[in-house]
């Protein structure tokens, strides 16, 4: 299956960025709403409607969800993309295979002002026990009254994750959440497991070395967590960063070719074979990038002079309804095992912030000089 071209008929061009709230994906749902194929679940705490999409006919029964984390967005576009391909002629193998449910945005509150969690300032991605938030319930209900055979659980993930024994950003990270404290690895686990290897070999010809794996701490508070709990196989999904795209749009691609082939390969009739090792062959997420690194860049410390090195890493905040993104100093020092998405060879040059001070402190703003050049270290959506 040719995926480039795949995702070229069927991505939703009306909507992009980063910034992705509900008055930028209801219009979209509205339409399917009039189709019969999306239907209001509840609303959240400021009442804003949650909107479920349910399409198909098949006796296997998938379920998804995104958005639970305001600020994590891409999964949600390639949710969009996914919806026109499963009402395409071409994807109407899935919809005769399985009944979908899916939440396309789980926490429109969070998203709408650009935060992790939601408007009573919880996180629901903790919120799966005591079920304390309306949205929380609400996921809970959808689990229980539609008795899904898998589920997808869509988040995003920082850019400050690589993969272990690379040089390269986790674009995708994957997890089969524990179900128990010890991780053990039961008939529901190794269906996550299984299906992740396979979303894995399609993406290694599209982005090789840039497939992630997640950490499986138990933590029954977490969704995926609970979900694999009731003996219901849940892959989690993490978008990350890929190389010059901070708007995620390269990243949704891939959200999108993992998720037909997670579908395509899908098959809870066969028996598991031992496909499901393949897992542990994917290399584990690991902390090594900031958004950028300044490199060989002259300090004067009390009169001192030094050559070192800093990293920059960018704060999220809205502004004019886009994402504007401000890079802040994050650490200075030889960092060594550490790489930036992107890196500066300062030469020596000497730092110089706008008050005249010519080094640098964690946690101020990353506009300076580098001799005569202002380095603003900005980036606006779209």
């Amino acid at each position: 299956m040719n995926y480039q071209t795949l995702f070229d008929t069927y991505k939703e061009s009306s909507i992009e960025g980063r910034y992705i709230c509900l008055q930028h994906i209801e219009p979209y749902l509205i339409t399917l709403k009039n189709q019969g194929k999306v239907i209001e679940l509840g609303h959240s705490v400021r009442n804003q409607p949650i909107y479920v999409y349910k399409n198909g006919s098949g006796k296997q029964k998938v379920m998804m969800w995104s958005q639970m984390h305001g600020n994590e967005s891409t999964t949600t576009k390639a949710l969009f993309d996914l919806f026109n391909y499963l009402d395409s002629e071409e994807g109407k193998y899935l919809t005769e295979k399985f009944t979908f449910l899916i939440i396309p945005m789980l926490n429109p509150d969070g998203a709408q002002v650009w935060t992790r969690v939601n408007a009573n300032e919880v996180d629901l991605n903790r919120d799966s026990q005591n079920l304390t938030q309306p949205e929380s319930k609400i996921l809970r209900e959808c689990l229980e009254e539609f008795e899904p055979d898998f589920c997808f659980n869509l988040h995003d993930q920082r850019t400050i994750f690589g993969v272990e024994g690379t040089h390269n950003p986790a674009t995708i990270s994957f997890l089969a959440p524990s179900y128990d404290i010890d991780k053990n690895i039961n008939e529901p686990r190794k269906r996550a497991m299984e299906q992740i290897a396979y979303m894995n070999d399609a993406l290694q010809t599209y982005i090789p070395n840039q497939v992630g794996r997640y950490d499986d701490s138990f933590n029954i508070n977490c969704i995926g967590d609970t979900v694999m709990n009731m003996n219901i196989p849940v892959v989690l999904m993490e978008a990350g960063h890929y190389p010059n795209d901070y708007q995620r749009e390269s990243t949704r691609k891939y959200v999108f070719i993992s998720l037909v082939e997670g579908l395509k390969t899908l098959n809870l009739a066969e028996n598991l074979t031992d496909k499901y090792l393949e897992y542990f062959n994917i290399p584990p997420n690991k902390v090594f990038f900031f958004d950028f690194i300044y490199k060989n860049i002259k300090l004067n410390y009390e009169n001192k002079q030094i050559i070192t090195n800093f990293a920059v890493q960018f704060s999220e905040s809205i502004e004019n309804q886009q994402v504007f993104f401000q890079g802040y100093i994050s650490e200075i020092g030889d960092l060594e095992g550490f790489h930036g998405h992107l890196e500066f060879d300062g030469q020596s040059e000497e730092f110089k912030d706008l008050s005249g001070r010519k080094y640098p402190e964690v946690n101020q703003k990353a506009i300076f000089y580098l001799g005569d050049t202002l380095f603003k270290n900005t980036l606006q959506d779209n």
